[in-house]
């Protein structure tokens, strides 16, 4: 492989500097590779040495993102998210997003929060940093009722869910 289709290959598009368009289209790549729950496929959007900040977890390097989002997921069942752009800038973006889930004991919750988000100059998210709240919920209060996996284009973002 040459240098310039390696750079490619690890080129996470779209690229820095973000327009509207670009940020948008971002947010749903992020939320589409969450929504499939694949800690390999969605560690691959960070950086190698990717800082996060989750919580009061933080993680840093794609090994320890796949090992959170492998117990996160774990914990966090029939986990549904949907991301909505914030605000953006050349190379970061910040989002405001809600996903539901429930615990093994069938406890359902929606949680909410922000994230800030940078990118290198290839498109790989370098740092991400999230606060979330969590409200628990009955399964009557639920509003992401799609199949498992990526969210129908028809669905309802949080705007429109008065989220």
């Amino acid at each position: 492989m040459t240098d310039t289709a390696a750079q490619t290959a690890a080129q996470r598009p779209p690229l820095p500097p973000f327009t509207r368009e670009t940020a948008i289209q971002k947010v749903r790549l992020a939320e589409d590779g969450w929504n499939s729950r694949d800690p390999a496929k969605v560690a691959l959007a960070y950086s190698v040495d990717s800082r996060w900040r989750n919580r009061a977890e933080f993680a840093t390097g794609r090994e320890e993102i796949m090992a959170f989002l492998t117990r996160k997921w774990s914990r966090e069942l029939d986990y549904r998210l949907i991301k909505e752009l914030w605000a953006f800038g050349d190379d970061r973006i910040a989002v405001r997003f809600a996903y539901e889930s429930h615990d093994d004991s069938g406890n359902w919750s929606r949680s909410y929060g922000n994230e800030n988000w940078q990118f290198g100059d290839d498109g790989l998210m370098q740092l991400r940093y999230a606060s979330i709240n969590d409200l628990p919920i009955s399964e009557a209060e639920r509003k992401y009722h799609w199949p498992l996996g990526r969210r129908p284009d028809d669905h309802p973002g949080l705007s429109e869910l008065g989220l």
